[in-house]
């Protein structure tokens, strides 16, 4: 743990690395094998590692999420992280252990390609990060978030935006050349904007794949998006130029005062120069991503084999508090990783229920192609990420589009030929997505929401891919079934532990029950608040009953008996 004030506004504890925070933006180039140990020195709390973006092909077991594909790595504990990385492109490396990367653990991820298309129309490269900010810690916060005091499940409201974790950020730049920036939203929750005064962007890659090149005076990354984009500098030029992002209020519930949504950073040209305040701007217009088309002209994948719909809300339970749910399932971690359940249950690996009713888990076969139908009954936004592989967006709707239309003609005719790929794509208020991907990469993959708040109250989902061919080909090595042993976490059978009978869940983890019929969020409310009263009434009685009885004594004055 360190200190840190990154803006300005309140000096807090935050997770760093070998006592380092901000964390070090880390550089590869394609085949580099990467071997990573982490020793968890935080105290009181497990961690864990995921390189987001990376497909972790034939590694499934490095991929990071804690119930997943490993276990916690405990106080005192160690688990190295062992692959070689074969994808060029913007990624970032964060916890994946609940609410944790918030709190500061959380870094870019570069990987260079001495064959990238652009090579040779760039001069230098520039890393930056955006992201929101809390002034208090994760912990504390999730505790009121899910609880029956925040029955609407209002997310909290990020105290400042951040670029590259800090405020005020200066880059210099030389007239004349062109910069290939590098740029990841690291943020827990709010969606930014960001553009440069004066300059225009050439967008050349979306989430670790090359795009044709795509001009733009603004973009809008959701929570784990990363763009690269070039710039070329003025020739003749003076002064400086703000570069701004701007967190997407519309996720917001309320907007407490005084809040400064922006974050301002500078293109500077001459370091005696001012920075000027950015200009105000009448509406947000970013780039439309859904347009971009892949370098490698990837075409549509036109055959579906296997489809998923995944109809998603936010609803209460029996304790009264807000989750997130597909195909009304919230998500609640197995007690056994299910990684683990895929390596040790034989034949049964490939039947779904063993894995737990609540891990929302679908079982794909190797080569197929997927298609995941999202339906999003919120009224708010959602960034969406695929572990182990980036998809085709080939339908998005807009707002209030409702649920998707299979039948609907020519809505499926204007699918694009080349769709644009990524591995975080963002769903509109009450709208919806189709995303296609190949089954190639046999291992257990999240589908989730990355809006950390969500992802704790269960927007996940499980796509098991390929598990018996996972069984012949995976050997976890020691150090992972260590940190089990260390917290002991069992790993052989399934969802619950049972290695006998796997079909028989009998003390797994589940969701708490539902609410009674009839409950909404207004009457947990109503009843929250009636039960605060009656619980401060008569501890008032209670209190003015246990208090002494004054003993009062007559006194005399001028012959007359009076009482004080």
């Amino acid at each position: 743990m360190a200190l840190a004030n990154p803006d300005g506004m309140a000096e807090r504890p935050v997770m760093g690395i070998n006592g380092q925070w901000p964390l070090p933006t880390l550089n590869f180039t394609k085949g580099d094998r990467v071997i990573a140990t982490v020793h968890n020195q935080l105290g009181n709390q497990s961690t864990s590692m995921h390189l987001h973006g990376l497909f972790q092909n034939g590694t499934n077991d490095m991929d990071g999420p804690v119930g997943v594909t490993q276990c916690g790595i405990p106080p005192g504990s160690s688990f190295t992280y062992n692959f070689t990385i074969e994808q060029p492109g913007t990624y970032w490396y964060h916890s994946h252990t609940r609410g944790q990367y918030p709190d500061g653990l959380r870094g870019q991820f570069l990987v260079h390609d001495p064959d990238s298309p652009y090579i040779g129309q760039y001069d230098e490269e520039i890393a930056i990060t955006l992201s929101d900010w809390y002034h208090d810690e994760m912990p504390g916060l999730l505790s009121h978030f899910i609880s029956v005091a925040n029955p609407t499940g209002a997310e909290p409201v990020p105290n400042s935006a951040l670029m590259s974790d800090t405020q005020n950020l200066s880059v210099a730049v030389q007239p004349g050349k062109t910069y290939l920036f590098r740029m990841t939203n690291m943020g827990a929750f709010a969606g930014q904007y960001f553009w440069i005064e004066g300059h225009t962007m050439r967008v050349v890659e979306v989430d670790g794949v090359h795009t044709e090149p795509a001009e733009t005076s603004m973009i809008y990354l959701t929570a784990a998006q990363r763009y690269s984009f070039m710039v070329t500098m003025k020739d003749n030029v003076e002064g400086n130029f703000a570069m701004v992002g701007s967190m997407d209020t519309d996720l917001f519930d309320a907007l407490p005062d005084g809040l400064n949504t922006n974050v301002t950073g500078w293109l500077v040209y001459d370091d005696a120069a001012d920075k000027p305040a950015p200009a105000l701007i009448d509406a947000f217009e970013p780039f439309d991503d859904y347009t971009l088309v892949p370098q490698d002209g990837l075409e549509i994948y036109d055959h579906v084999d296997h489809s998923i719909q995944l109809d998603m809300k936010m609803d209460n339970l029996g304790d009264g508090a807000n989750y997130a749910f597909f195909n009304d399932i919230t998500y609640v971690e197995p007690i056994v990783p299910t990684l683990y359940s895929v390596l040790s249950t034989g034949a049964n690996a490939s039947n779904p229920t063993i894995y737990g009713v609540n891990t929302n888990s679908f079982v794909l076969e190797k080569g197929q192609v997927v298609e995941i139908v999202l339906n999003n009954d919120d009224a708010g936004k959602h960034p969406f990420h695929l572990h182990g592989h980036n998809f085709q967006v080939v339908w998005r709707s807009e707002e209030n589009d409702g649920y998707w239309n299979p039948d609907n003609t020519s809505a499926i005719e204007s699918f694009p030929r080349k769709p644009m790929r990524r591995d975080v794509v963002m769903v509109n208020p009450q709208g919806n997505f189709v995303i296609r991907f190949k089954a190639d990469n046999p291992g257990v993959w999240l589908f989730h929401c990355h809006i950390d708040w969500h992802t704790a109250s269960g927007l996940v989902a499980t796509m098991i891919e390929a598990p018996l061919e996972l069984q012949s080909s995976m050997k976890v090595p020691a150090d992972h079934y260590q940190v089990c042993q260390d917290s002991g976490t069992p790993t052989a059978g399934n969802a619950a532990g049972n290695t006998v009978d796997v079909l028989d869940l009998t003390g797994e983890h589940k969701s708490p029950a539902p609410l009674p019929a009839g409950f909404t969020a207004r009457g947990i409310v109503a009843l929250v608040f009636s039960c605060l009263s009656a619980f401060i009434g008569m501890a008032v009685i209670a209190w003015y009953g246990a208090a002494p009885i004054a003993v009062r004594k007559p006194s005399v004055a001028a012959g007359k008996v009076t009482t004080n």
